[in-house]
């Protein structure tokens, strides 16, 4: 008997239309499916996605806890026992999807597992999703980059020099995680003589709460919030 494969599945931002063709039919045809959350007391927001586009009525539904931390040796650690779980259903020949938000390649807790499943000679496969700043960005009407522009994406502000090193450098600035530093954000623009309609605000994409429009510092974000600054005008000389 062959072994199976791991599936790190992208799922989108929010919206289950948003889920790609291949995605929903390597869903449908496994029967495993590892959906990673923060605590026993969170559901898999990733999971609810998916929900929307593919009867799971009959999946295996495995919910990992991967803790949100600031120690990357914990990721590393979440990640070995999820690996070491899916492996078991490997050796039995049984594929398995682990699903994800955005897109598995940017800040997924996929890669956590990937690199330590494949060590051990299994086939992993992944599957890229539609990122929420890429979401955003469309449903604003606004071009991440156009030309010769460049563009950094910040996974936070963490060391806020960190933001004044990348407006410093790149024409497009997207950050991630921003939902409580937004009016730092703004104050660090106004700093750099930058104005605030060159901001953009992305929350809860394709999600209950959603909201799309001008930086507002008054306003409440949530967790799933990103700030896409344009410093570069579009208007044509």
């Amino acid at each position: 008997m062959s072994n199976g494969r791991l599936y790190g599945i992208g799922v989108g931002p929010g919206d289950s239309e948003l889920l790609t063709l291949k995605a929903v039919r390597i869903i449908r045809e496994c029967d495993i499916i590892f959906a990673p959350r923060k605590s026993e007391d969170d559901e898999s927001v990733a999971l609810k996605i998916v929900e929307g586009a593919v009867d799971l009525k009959d999946k295996n539904i495995l919910r990992p806890i991967f803790a949100m931390s600031k120690a990357t040796e914990s990721f590393w650690e979440y990640g070995r026992r999820a690996s070491d779980e899916i492996i078991e259903m490997l050796k039995d020949g049984k594929d398995v999807v682990f699903v994800t938000l955005g897109d598995v390649s940017i800040y997924s807790t996929f890669f956590y597992m990937q690199t330590y499943i494949k060590q051990k000679g299994y086939d992993v496969i992944v599957v890229p999703g539609i990122s929420s700043f890429s979401a955003g960005a469309a449903q604003a009407g606004i071009p991440l980059v156009l030309g010769m522009e460049n563009l950094v994406i910040l996974p936070s502000i963490g060391d806020k020099d960190r933001l004044y090193d990348a407006i410093g450098s790149f024409d497009n600035i997207v950050i991630m995680k921003s939902g409580r530093n937004v009016p730092l954000i703004a104050g660090i623009m106004g700093e750099n003589h930058i104005p605030l309609d060159r901001a953009t605000v992305i929350s809860n994409v394709g999600m209950d709460g959603e909201y799309i429009g001008p930086l507002d510092t008054e306003r409440e974000y949530g967790y799933f919030t990103t700030v896409i600054i344009n410093k570069v005008s579009e208007e044509q000389p």
